[in-house]
């Protein structure tokens, strides 16, 4: 009876110091684990710092004015460059005309005919026309809306604003 309970306390020792081991393989996994979670913690804090910076940094290159340079042969164009050149206030030309062929220009998503009337620049817009200064005044802030959803990175931070608000 007696070697049977030593026999007993044996494994019953035995066992203690196999679950004893394991838990201790338990702890040193939960601690390794935790301080990945931590270093990712860490790189989230940084990439989220340079996301601010290459955000700030593009907000900055957009700021920067553009110079239009015309197509020398063509009248037209030539006008239209000295118009966006020294428009007064370039913070309001948020979305540049590109040329596409004679007189057919891209201005964020539409595409526009634009012709010189007397010394005036005008938009053919439906029936009619209107001048450059009207047309820009009308149609800027939609195109720069519709520029601003297509914008990657403005979709990346809704998704995070989101995310983090979650």
């Amino acid at each position: 009876m007696i070697a049977t309970l030593h026999a007993d306390k044996e494994i019953l020792h035995t066992d203690l110091n196999a679950a004893s081991e394991y838990m201790a393989q338990l702890e040193e996994r939960v601690y390794a684990a935790n301080k990945t979670s931590l270093d990712l913690l860490k790189q989230i804090r940084v990439d989220e710092e340079e996301i601010a910076s290459l955000k700030s940094y593009i907000l900055e290159m957009k700021a920067r004015v553009a110079i239009y340079i015309p197509i020398r042969d063509d009248p037209l164009d030539v006008k239209v460059a000295e118009y966006i050149n020294n428009y007064p206030d370039r913070q309001k030309l948020k979305i540049m005309f590109m040329r596409e062929s004679a007189g057919v220009y891209a201005f964020g998503s539409k595409r526009i005919n634009v012709e010189v009337q007397g010394n005036k620049i005008k938009v053919r817009i439906g029936g009619g026309y209107l001048s450059i200064d009207e047309f820009l005044d009308q149609y800027t802030p939609t195109e720069v809306e519709k520029q601003l959803n297509r914008d990657p990175l403005m979709k990346f931070a809704q998704k995070v604003s989101v995310q983090k608000s979650i």
